[in-house]
């Protein structure tokens, strides 16, 4: 009785799928970093000195963190309704892009760092992983995320 009343009451319902896939994804896609990072931080490097590879390194760093906190949210939100997930997916997805920009100001402020470097790594980051994964995902090359 006490779950029938709670369900009416959020009008919640369980989403559908296997438990986890946003955080598979989201951890797929900073693994992805392995790939993504020794070129812009070797290219950075080579622009902007020393300086300019740690902020790139900072920057990727950054982003990478930034899908996993993605997957794990997601993946709970999932697991306690479809309206959360939606919710979390549209709100998250400000709020992270937010803590990034606050992250790295923070950065910026505590050490002496390549702001430029830093911000290009993680914009060039953000956009190659995201678009990276997202194609990945299409092809089905991810069979262990199969939900249909």
């Amino acid at each position: 009785m006490g779950s029938e009343r709670n369900e009416v009451l959020t009008g919640y319902e369980t989403a559908p799928g296997p438990p986890d896939i946003e955080a598979k994804i989201g951890l797929s896609a900073a693994r992805r970093v392995l790939w993504v990072a020794p070129p812009l931080i070797l290219a950075l490097g080579l622009l902007r000195g020393g300086p300019g590879a740690f902020a790139a390194a900072v920057g990727v760093a950054i982003v990478a963190g930034n899908f996993v906190l993605a997957g794990f949210v997601l993946s709970k939100a999932a697991a306690i309704s479809l309206k959360l997930y939606h919710a979390a997916a549209l709100g998250g997805f400000i709020l992270r892009l937010a803590l990034i920009m606050l992250v790295m100001f923070v950065i910026a402020q505590l050490a002496d760092v390549d702001r430029l470097a830093m911000g290009v790594s993680a914009v060039v980051s953000y956009l190659v992983l995201l678009s990276w994964e997202t194609v990945s995902v299409a092809r089905g090359d991810k069979k262990e995320l199969e939900w249909s």
